[in-house]
C-alpha cells in the first residue's frame, strides 16, 4: 500500500516503536518528576498489601464483627482515601505487595493490587517484599510484569548495570520547579533497591535476604554521578542534593533505635526487628556517600517508627493492608513524605529545605500522627 504525504513519518515513527518497543515504551513512562509550583514534592509510601483475590480474601487480625464485611476491598478503599487526601506527586509500594501464595494468579492480584494507583493517573513506583514471588511468576516475572502497566516509573533494573543482583534496582529524579534556576537539576534523587527474599545461602546464614554488593556498587556509582551534575555549574551547590531510599525488609541498624530515639512505636514480637540476620554493610556504605537522609522500608507491620542513626533516618511505613498481619485495634496505616524547596530572597523556589513526614490512620477521620522533621537545610550537620 503507498502512503504519501507526511503518513510516511508517522508510518515510520510506528514501525520504529515496534522494533525498538522497550526502548519507546520506557521513554513514554519515564515522564519527568518535578516539584509543583508552590515548591513541595509529596510521597505516598504503602507498604505490605498483601493483596490475593479482592472481595473473597479475607481480613487477618481484625475484631470478630469485622470478619464478615473485610476483605481486600478494605485495602483497596483504604488507598483509594489516602490518594484522595493527599494528593500525593509520587506512590512508592515497598514490597509483599500481593501474597502470592495465596493467589491464584499472581499478574491479576498484581494488577487489583496497583489498581487504585493507575487509575490515579499518578506515579508509581515499587520494590519487592519477600512474599512478592511465591507463586508461578518468578520474582523477574513479577517485575517484569509490574513495569507494564500503567502510570509506573518502575524499572527491572538499570541499564547501565550489566550484572546486578535482584530486580527493582533503579532510581528516580525529581527536578526543580519549572521556569527556576533549578530547572534543569535534579534536587531530589530516590533511590529504590531490591532486598531480596530469603538468604541465597540459608545452610549458613538463616532468615531473611539483604542489599549485595553489586546493588552497593551500583548505588554508590550512582551517587556520585548525580551528585557531580548538582554540584556542577549552572547554579553549583555545596552540597550534594538529598535522597530518599526504599526498600522492603529493614537494616539490622534499625535494632540500635529505642523509645527515646525515635517517633513511633516498635511492637514486634521477639527481636522487634525482622532484618537479615548478616549485615552487608549498605548502611555505611550509604552513610560514606552523603547524600541520603533517610530510609524507608516496611516488613514489620506493627513497627512505624522513624529514628536517627549516623545522620540518616530510618522508617518504618506500618502495615497497610487487610490480608496482612496486624493487630485487631491498631489501625492500619501508611507514611506520606512531603519535600519542600527553599524560598529564595529575589522571589522563586531554590533547592530543598526540609524533609518532612507523617502517618495516616485508616479510621474515620484518616487520622494523621506523629508528624515530625526528618530533615532540614539549617542543621544539616547535626548528627
Amino acid at each position: 500500500m503507498k502512503v504519501v504525504g507526511g503518513s510516511n513519518f508517522f508510518v515510520g515513527v510506528v514501525l520504529l516503536c515496534l522494533i525498538l518497543f522497550p526502548i519507546c515504551s520506557l521513554a513514554e513512562k519515564k515522564k519527568p518528576l518535578r516539584f509543583g509550583k508552590g515548591g513541595s514534592f509529596k510521597i505516598l509510601q504503602v507498604a505490605d498489601m498483601h493483596y490475593a483475590h479482592g472481595k473473597t480474601t479475607p481480613c487477618e487480625n481484625v475484631f470478630p464483627e469485622q470478619r464478615a464485611t473485610c476483605s481486600d476491598l478494605n485495602t483497596t478503599a483504604f488507598l483509594e482515601r489516602m490518594i484522595h487526601a493527599e494528593k500525593p506527586d509520587l506512590i512508592v509500594f515497598t514490597g509483599d505487595n500481593i501474597y502470592a501464595s495465596d493467589s491464584k494468579d499472581a499478574a491479576k492480584s498484581l494488577d487489583a493490587a496497583f489498581a487504585p494507583a493507575i487509575s490515579s493517573n499518578i506515579p508509581w513506583a515499587a520494590v519487592l517484599g519477600n512474599h512478592d514471588q511465591e507463586s508461578a511468576l518468578s520474582r523477574e516475572g513479577v517485575m517484569k510484569h509490574i513495569v507494564k502497566l500503567n502510570n509506573t516509573l518502575s524499572l527491572v533494573n538499570p541499564v547501565e548495570a550489566q550484572v546486578i543482583d535482584g530486580f527493582g534496582n533503579y532510581n528516580l529524579e525529581v527536578g526543580g520547579v519549572e521556569g527556576s534556576s533549578f530547572e534543569n537539576k535534579s534536587v531530589l534523587n530516590l533511590y529504590f533497591l531490591d532486598s531480596g527474599d530469603y538468604s541465597t545461602v540459608p545452610s549458613m546464614i538463616p532468615g531473611y535476604g539483604w542489599i549485595k554488593p553489586s546493588q552497593q556498587f551500583w548505588f554508590e556509582r550512582t551517587s556520585k554521578r548525580l551528585q557531580r551534575a548538582y554540584t556542577a555549574k549552572p547554579e553549583a551547590q555545596k552540597e550534594p542534593a538529598p535522597g530518599l531510599a526504599y526498600f522492603h525488609i529493614p537494616l539490622p541498624e534499625l535494632k540500635s533505635l529505642d523509645k527515646t530515639n525515635f517517633t513511633g512505636v516498635k511492637q514486634e514480637g521477639g527481636i522487634g526487628i525482622s532484618s537479615a540476620s548478616v549485615n552487608s554493610g549498605f548502611f555505611t556504605t550509604m552513610v560514606s556517600a552523603g547524600d541520603v537522609k533517610a530510609v524507608f522500608n516496611g516488613h514489620d507491620h506493627l513497627n512505624d517508627f522513624c529514628g536517627k542513626l549516623t545522620g540518616i533516618q530510618l522508617c518504618y511505613a506500618g502495615g497497610f493492608g487487610y490480608h496482612a498481619y496486624g493487630l485487631a485495634g491498631w489501625a492500619r496505616r501508611a507514611r506520606v513524605v512531603e519535600v519542600n524547596l527553599e524560598k529564595m530572597e529575589k522571589g522563586g523556589w531554590g533547592a530543598v529545605n526540609s524533609i518532612k513526614t507523617w502517618k495516616r490512620l485508616d479510621d474515620q477521620h484518616l487520622t494523621a500522627i506523629d508528624s515530625q522533621v526528618l530533615w532540614n537545610k539549617s542543621s544539616a550537620g547535626t548528627p
